[in-house]
């Protein structure tokens, strides 16, 4: 089932998310509708929060980005309460969209590199190191698990120059092809 995505400014997207266990009411039925909800709305990563759910749960497919980045094209995942126990000290600068936040792209410092250990859809602890794109995609979706997003990222006067189109996102003026949610 697709679900609407939750626009910037709706309060869900701003709450810390708590984490689960493998007695999650209807998990994986959760986990197919969001691969679903962010292929229609042709994403990469799609977190809990940006579908209405403060909780500790991330999809990412990043296939379809293999041709300009070949190191993609096995990276689907699912992420149960993942933590990143290690982040580089490069970073990296990387323009970054939001399905949450659409028709902005604007470029984010991240970590080249990270250490992630998380569960798997069977509740399977993994330890994975992360480099590049795939850590940068793992950076941004983690982030909306703890209630920020990229936009907090970026310097206060590019965010004031953007505020009236922000403020225009959270009033659902949006030109997308997929389903939202406003507060």
């Amino acid at each position: 089932m697709i679900l609407p995505i939750y626009l910037y400014g709706h309060p869900v997207l701003r709450k810390k998310s708590l984490d689960i266990d493998e007695n999650y009411p209807d998990l994986k039925q959760l986990v197919e509708d969001m691969f679903e909800t962010m292929y229609k709305a042709d994403g990469v990563g799609l977190a809990a929060p940006q579908i209405g759910k403060n909780i500790n749960l991330v999809v990412v497919d990043a296939r379809v980005l293999a041709k300009d980045n070949p190191e993609l094209s096995d990276f689907i995942r699912i992420f149960i309460n993942p933590k990143i126990t290690y982040n580089c000290d490069k970073k990296i600068a990387v323009e970054e969209g939001c399905l949450s936040i659409p028709s902005i792209h604007e470029n984010v410092d991240r970590c080249s590199s990270l250490n992630l250990e998380y569960f798997n859809e069977n509740f399977e602890k993994v330890n994975e190191v992360l480099e590049g794109y795939k850590a940068i995609v793992v950076q941004h979706e983690f982030d909306h698990l703890q209630g920020i997003l990229f936009t907090d990222k970026i310097s206060p006067l590019r965010r004031k120059m953007l505020q009236n189109r922000l403020n225009n996102i959270s009033k659902g003026k949006v030109g997308v092809s997929y389903k939202v949610k406003i507060t």
